[in-house]
């Protein structure tokens, strides 16, 4: 089958510039970003290790870490019905079937649905936004994925917990503004924050995305690394950006 043939109407195939993979993205949905892209290059994942995408989307996290990685499996678990379809597809179209799966259902059961301790990375990118008081479509893709509308980010922290194996690692990736709220429910649920990243758009702003790992009941000592710079000048990424997209 040729790739055009697993695109649906409205449906656009991306290059992912990494061992010539593609993925399916509607741009009436949630379209993947940067975050994910950073965080694929953050999170750690060793030879034959079993990996869980937390609201996978359309299953951006499985596709880069099965190229950038030797994992043995990596599992996407997704709410959405329309985006887990879109993600299966992507999956099939690239031959992965092997080393990735696609699982609809919600980040508040994933420890039903794979069973405690049965993860040895879990991987994430919760939505952002806590308030969405006064929103008309509760059902809206693009709502759902930046609003704690199904999950919060209690859920995801408390269900990483349950399903990574003692000494498991977990990476997420969040805003700077949520930091305080991070690493307070990682400590209450047994996940230690180990290592962090600021990402600044340029040298000279804020930072608008931190990049965080903890390991299920590790010990206390957190490494903050160097910054993060995307962008040198507006429009040019720098050399480090260039490397995490593989181009």
């Amino acid at each position: 089958m040729t790739a055009e043939s697993y695109k649906k109407e409205g449906e656009r195939i991306d290059d992912l510039q990494r061992n010539g993979l593609k993925i399916l993205q509607d741009p009436r949905r949630f379209c993947f970003g940067m975050d994910a892209v950073l965080l694929s290059g953050f999170a750690k994942v060793r030879k034959d290790e079993r990996v869980l995408d937390l609201g996978t989307g359309t299953g951006i996290l499985p596709l880069l870490l099965s190229a950038k990685t030797e994992g043995r499996e990596f599992v996407g678990l997704e709410v959405q019905a329309e985006s887990a379809d879109m993600a299966e597809r992507s999956v099939r179209m690239n031959g992965l079937t092997d080393r990735i799966r696609i699982v609809r259902g919600n980040v508040r059961n994933a420890e039903e649905l794979f069973g405690p301790s049965s993860f040895d990375v879990v991987v994430s990118n919760p939505p952002y936004m806590i308030d969405h008081h006064g929103i008309q479509n509760p059902n809206d893709a693009k709502l759902i994925a930046r609003h704690e509308v199904l999950a919060g980010l209690e859920d995801f922290i408390q269900q990483t917990a349950r399903i990574l194996r003692p000494k498991g690692r977990c990476y997420f990736v969040h805003r700077p503004f949520r930091l305080a709220d991070l690493i307070v429910l990682m400590r209450q649920y047994g996940l230690e924050p180990k290592r962090m990243r600021l990402v600044y758009p340029f040298v000279d702003r804020e930072p608008n995305m931190v990049l965080l790992e903890g390991v299920r009941n590790g010990n206390p000592r957190l490494t903050v690394e160097k910054p993060l710079i995307v962008y040198k000048a507006v429009g040019q990424y720098t050399d480090e950006i260039h490397d995490l997209y593989g181009f």
